[in-house]
Order: C-alpha cells, then structure tokens, then sequence
C-alpha cells in the first residue's frame, strides 16, 4: 500500500502519467480507481456510446444545482467511474484544440504551455491514421499509444453537409488537428479495429502490466498532508479507511469535479468554505473550485426525404444485426461513433480563430439515446466555444462520499444569448445550401415556429445541453497568481509533493472536445514530475 507516485484517477491524465512515470522501471506507481472493469460491448463499441454514460455502473451520476438561466433544469454531468475514466464513456472524438488556446494559456500565467510547447505532446501520445482521407503528416505523430482514426463517411449526409459549408462560403479542410483547424471537413475518433480506444486500451493495460504499475480499487477520500507535504491518500476499501503512502508524491487527476472535491476535504481551496465544514485550512487556496467552464450546445435537427439515415436502425432487430456484426467481426456501423463530418467557423469577421463547433450526425437522436418520434433526419450538434459565463464547484457536506455541489451558472453572460442566436440561424442557413436539397425535409428542431429572438431565447432555455467538457477548476496559472491552483509545473501551490493533472487545470476551455487536451495533459506533466527535461518546442 505504498509507492514512488500514488495517482488518483485512472481517466485520460491519469492512465498516461502511469504509463510514462513507470516507464523506465525506476520508479513504482500505484493508481487507485473507484470504478470497475471496462469489458463488455456497451463501452468497446463506438456505436453504443450513448448507454455507459447513462449507465449507474459506469458513470458518477453527477447533476447540476437548478440552473437559473436555463430555467432551473438540473442537466446530467457524466463523469467515468470505470477503468479508463471518462475515455470510456465519452464520444470518442479527438480534437486538440486551436494552437491561440494554448497560447492563450501561455499568455495568461501558464508559462510554457504554448501551442510550440504542448504540440510535440501531441504528437508523442498520437498514433494518426488518415486513411488516405489527406491531412498534415508533419503536425502528427504516427508512433504514440492512442490510434487515432477516421470514419468511413459512407453515408452521403456527411458529404453533404461537408459541400454545404463550402457552398455557404465557409473553407474546408482536410486536417482540423494539423495546419488548419478552420472550415469544414473529416472528423477524427479514438477507435482501433473496430473498439473504443479509451486510454485504459491505450495506456493504462500496457502499464499495468508493468511489476512497478498496480491498481487497487478504492475511493479516494482525501490527501495526507504533514508539515506541509503530502504523503500520502485516504482511501475507502470496502468499509475500511485506510492510508496508502506516497514516497515522492501524490497526483489527483479524479476529473473537474472531483479533483477541487478532494483538495477541498484535504484543507486545500477557499479557507472560509472549508472551515464552515469544520476542515482543517492547509493551505488558502481560493481558486479551488471556483472557474468552473463547460461547452453547452444544441442539435438542430432537419427531417431526410431519404430513408438513407441511421433511423432504419433503429429498432430491435437492427440494432441486433448492428451488435452482432460488430461482436463477431469489429466492423460495420458499430464500429464507429457515427460522428464522421465536422466543422469549426469563427462566428464573424472579428473572431481571431474558431469560436464555433460542429458535429454532423446522420440521425436525429439524442445523447441519452430517445431518436425523434419523425423519423428519418439527421442533425448538427452546434454551440459557442468560449463562454464568459463560469461557475465552481463547492462542499455541500463535510463528508468526502457525498457528491459536491455542482453550479455552472450556464447563460449568464450575455453574450452566450446573442452567440447561440447565431449558431442556430447559421446551421439552417447550412442546411439550406444546395447539397441538402436531394435531402431536406422540414426542420424539426427548433422548428419553423421559432425565429424570433425571443422565440429562439425560450427554445435555447429548454433544450441547452452539456456537450460534457468541465474544466478550469483548479486553475493553471503564475505561483504569484492568487487565483490559481497550480503553478505551470501542475504543482499545488503551497503544499510540497502534491500536483494536479487533468482538465481541472486547464485556464481556459479548448476549442473542441477535452479528451486529447486531456491526455497531452497527463503525458507533459509526467515530464515535469520526472524532472529529466521538456520536449523540444516545435517550429512548426
């Protein structure tokens, strides 16, 4: 019950520092996990996506306070408690994000975490695949853990929508990882063979097998701190409260809401919160918490003419044929998350890079898996990337096994109005290029009903959805800062031995989905914890 690193998650940073920080077999790593296995199809094929992050086993069950601007929905914040963390319940699409937001960091206290620094990252961890669909070798890795794949975008909605946008005057692009993230074009997925690539597929069985890598499975409760060091983690096995030792350092990367949970119930965050708790202050922090960021988006959705949409599936024998297929030969429509086009704009002349994101899906369907009673559709997830509006997240009981209290305050700059106005008027403005004319039926949501600003202001209010990217809640930033968390080495400030790594700490959200991000997340700080020197930065 001791090791060199103790990690706490095994999700996206967590499963890569332990793959890189038992790498050489110098040093002992032990990660402790609260979920279980991932086998089984439900979470190894893509196209079942849409049931582990509705399932009890798998996912933490997390819910939202009533959102005030959102008329006091409660929204679903699934997060992983599984092997794999959230890789294993998530969309499987790869988006690194746009080199300004990783400037942006850089820019804002996080030294060296440019877009120059973090590219090689991105480039070790990443096994590309283009499947002679074109893109920028030059910007990609080829040799990293994580296959990275293309869809087969057979079906001729995601031509479709692809030729809207050039149509609309939009640019394409083959690569939205590589040089060019703007325009339309291939979406890309963290699938192998026909299986879920999660990073417990990727990184943390090949560590595991490792005699200096171990598991045990336990809930985390809180980190030990003496004189000012952590030394250690409180955990839950069964009905014991035990303590496992760390001999150089603890890493918490439980996930944006569970990692300011356990600083918080060790005496790390805002001293007047805990104390009202009864914690022990360790250190003042009160940034912990607080910086709360998620991407919300809405699907808008078109009837098809054409029977050629995934609907004709969807009932009890196609599904059947789809999990057969796909059990016996990892091929077929299971074998993908079905999102295959995408698209990333800037939402006006004054946008300095992409502000707006696509998803293409040829279905009309819901994350929770309800398809709409019309029928035959298909649909463009669509919202805003960088939101003013933040939230935090708090205590609401002293004890470390009860959920923290969850605000994200969705909607209330704004701006956020003004900005999903436009994504809404822009998709139908795509939906009604020439490329969909052999296609589009009428609009099913929102509907021909709502057009007017406040008619689409009461349409975003009830259908808003997390696109499930938290983050930012313990801040990245300068050791000066009072602000932030942890300083740009993912070291907590003002406790030794002690660092954050996951997408708590990133200062802003990316420009696109938080996975990769995540992962390059664990794989640079293992460098900073192993202390043996950074990548060299890219020229590119």
């Amino acid at each position: 019950m001791q090791a060199d690193y103790v990690i706490i998650g095994s999700g996206s940073a967590g499963a890569a520092l332990a793959y890189r920080l038992s790498e050489s077999g110098k040093h002992s790593v032990l990660v402790l996990e609260h979920g279980g296995t991932d086998i089984g199809p439900l979470i190894q094929m893509p196209a079942a996506l849409s049931y582990p992050m509705n399932m009890k086993v798998y996912d933490w069950g997390f819910r939202t306070e009533p959102e005030p601007h959102l008329g006091g929905r409660r929204l679903a914040t699934p997060r992983g408690k599984v092997i794999g963390g959230s890789s294993s319940i998530n969309g499987m699409v790869y988006v690194r994000g746009n080199a300004k937001d990783f400037d942006y960091w850089d820019e804002s206290g996080a030294a060296g975490w440019g877009y120059a620094d973090v590219l090689p990252y991105f480039k070790r961890m990443e096994h590309w695949h283009d499947g002679g669909h074109g893109g920028d070798p030059a910007w990609r890795g080829t040799d990293g853990p994580l296959h990275v794949t293309r869809g087969p975008r057979k079906n001729p909605l995601f031509h479709a929508f692809v030729e809207a946008g050039r149509q609309a005057g939009y640019p394409l692009t083959d690569d939205y990882n590589g040089e060019h993230q703007e325009g339309f074009g291939p979406m890309e997925q963290t699938v192998w063979k026909g299986r879920r690539w999660s990073v417990a597929n990727a990184y943390l069985k090949p560590a595991l097998k490792r005699p200096n890598c171990d598991l045990r499975r336990c809930l985390a409760r809180r980190i030990v701190i003496e004189d000012g060091r952590a030394v250690g983690v409180e955990i839950l096995r069964g009905d014991r409260i035990e303590t496992v030792r760390a001999n150089r350092e603890v890493i918490v990367a439980a996930s944006s809401i569970n990692s300011p949970k356990i600083l918080m119930h060790s005496g790390i965050g805002p001293g007047e919160h805990l104390r009202g708790f009864g914690i022990d202050v360790v250190a003042d922090r009160p940034g912990v918490g607080q910086n709360l960021q998620d991407h919300l988006e809405l699907y808008i959705q078109q009837a098809s003419t054409q029977p050629i949409t995934l609907y004709k599936y969807w009932n009890l024998w196609g599904k059947a044929a789809i999990g057969a297929q796909w059990l016996f030969t990892k091929t077929g429509l299971g074998a993908s998350n079905q999102f295959e086009s995408a698209a990333f704009l800037r939402s006006g002349p004054e946008a300095d890079y992409p502000d707006i994101q696509y998803h293409f899906l040829p279905i009309a369907v819901r994350y929770d898996g309800q398809a709409a009673s019309e029928g035959h559709g298909f649909q463009a997830h669509v919202g805003p990337m960088r939101s003013k509006s933040r939230g935090r997240i708090t205590l609401q009981d002293a004890d470390p096994d009860a959920p923290p209290k969850i605000e994200f305050n969705y909607m209330s700059h704004p701006e956020d109005w003004v900005d999903f106005r436009h994504c809404i008027r822009l998709t139908r403005e795509i939906f009604a290029q020439k490329a969909f004319d052999p296609y589009r039926g009428d609009e099913i949501q929102p509907g021909a009903d709502y057009q007017t600003d406040a008619e689409l202001d009461a349409f975003i209010a009830e259908h808003a959805e997390s696109a499930y990217h938290p983050c930012g809640t313990c801040r990245m930033g300068a050791a000066s800062d009072p602000m932030a968390v942890v300083d740009p080495e993912c070291r907590v400030i003002g406790v030794d031995g002690l660092r954050v790594a996951d997408s708590s700490i990133f200062p802003r959200v990316t420009n696109g989905n938080l996975n990769a991000p995540s992962i390059m997340t664990g794989e640079k700080a293992s460098d900073h914890i192993l202390g043996g020197g950074m990548l060299p930065r890219s020229d590119l």
